[in-house]
């Protein structure tokens, strides 16, 4: 099985060498490296240049944000499954990607995911919080639940089915199309492990007006999406305060 990785970077000089390190170490057999930078202007380029030859797809051009880039990795992939790495994130371990390929353990599953850690953002190795996905239903779903973006795994045929990322969300098209994909009733495999280790400062929670509008945009995908509304929303948010607790 062929898993395509998509990574989107812009202006990321100083950790996109982690997070291509971390790809390219996966024990995983045949992994599709795809990078689409959007025109960097800090030295990105020409780390991204030093991985040339280990890397399937290279684009560099400004684009309209991350959601936009990541569409267009998606159309470049050929692998039967897709998922991304954030130019700040790197893999939990060197066998994520063959947990990931394990779960499809069926043509009939559509998607596998798994579990994350926020790390600190100049320390990876201090976990901040811990997110532990667990199973899928619609009530979960409906309640506020979802796994992390990061270490959500689809078929490629899922995003030719379903669509990409829509790019109407500044902040919230992952939630957006992950809630597609889940209320669609495809087949999913929860992986009980750490795919992924994210460092703490994304776009969301950059600042508190990212973070409104990132639960504005939240409640329209809710509602477009046909999930819930405020109350779904406001479980959402508070669901995520254990995170910071458990492990």
């Amino acid at each position: 099985m062929k898993i395509s990785v998509i990574t989107a970077v812009f202006n990321k000089r100083d950790t996109i060498a982690g997070a291509l390190d971390s790809v390219l170490a996966q024990s995983h057999p045949d992994v599709e490296l795809i990078v689409i930078d959007g025109g960097s202007t800090d030295g990105t380029l020409d780390v991204l240049q030093g991985y040339a030859d280990r890397i399937a797809v290279l684009v560099s051009e400004p684009d309209q944000g991350i959601y936009d880039a990541l569409n267009k990795g998606i159309k470049f992939a050929t692998g039967e499954v897709v998922g991304f790495l954030h130019s700040d994130d790197v893999f939990a371990d060197d066998d994520s990607l063959a947990r990931v390929a394990s779960g499809f353990i069926g043509e009939e599953i559509d998607a596998v995911y798994g579990d994350l850690v926020y790390v600190g953002r100049d320390n990876p190795q201090r976990v901040v919080r811990y997110w532990k996905a667990g199973m899928f239903t619609m009530g979960r779903l409906r309640e506020g639940w979802m796994p992390p973006h990061p270490a959500f795994y689809a078929k490629r045929q899922a995003y030719e089915r379903l669509g990409g990322f829509d790019t109407r969300y500044r902040i919230a098209a992952d939630y957006d199309c992950m809630l597609r994909f889940l209320s669609s009733g495809i087949m999913t495999v929860y992986v009980p492990h750490v795919l992924v280790k994210m460092r703490l400062g994304g776009e969301s929670n950059r600042s508190l007006g990212n973070m409104l509008q990132k639960s504005r945009e939240d409640y329209r995908a809710l509602k477009a999406n046909r999930v819930g509304g405020l109350a779904t929303l406001a479980r959402k948010n508070f669901s995520k305060l254990p995170q910071f607790f458990k492990r």
